[in-house]
């Protein structure tokens, strides 16, 4: 599986927890960093507010968006990493608990590569961070870093 960081974006400490405890289940041992809010995520991503100085060029490998965020949703989330050049191509996974047609829709108009309802049961749920680590961490052939041959 690739190295990397994941950069989880959830503002609630229960999902937190749920997601952490999948990875650790299923022995996923990329660093995970949490953004509780969608400014925080904009802040890590390109090394503003409490994330000043971070090399903004270590880009995690995927990001793992909820919807519901405070300060910016994480729809406004997106559209910003969609809108710079830099972060244009970074792998965006939507993982939310809504089902609705129009928040699917709407997330991959505004470039979601991938769009994961959240089981309600943990099982489940360590199921589907299994099958996403998979795929994300594993399949998918990730854009070349910088420096990177």
């Amino acid at each position: 599986m690739k190295q990397g960081t994941i950069l989880l974006v959830e503002d609630s400490s229960d999902d937190v927890e749920l997601a952490l405890l999948a990875f650790d289940r299923n022995r996923i041992e990329n660093k995970v960093v949490v953004a509780w809010d969608g400014m925080e995520a904009l802040d890590y991503l390109f090394g503003m507010g409490k994330h000043a100085g971070r090399d903004i060029q270590d880009l995690p490998v995927v990001v793992l968006l909820d919807l519901k965020l405070p300060k910016l949703t994480g729809l406004e989330v997106l559209k910003r990493i969609r809108a710079d050049e830099r972060t244009r191509l970074l792998p965006v996974v939507v993982l939310s608990t809504s089902q609705a047609e129009s928040d699917v829709r709407e997330s991959y108009q505004n470039g979601a590569n991938s769009y994961i309802a959240k089981p309600m049961s943990y099982d489940r749920f360590a199921e589907v961070i299994r099958h996403f680590a998979e795929y994300w961490l594993g399949v998918n052939e990730s854009i070349p870093r910088p420096g990177k041959a």
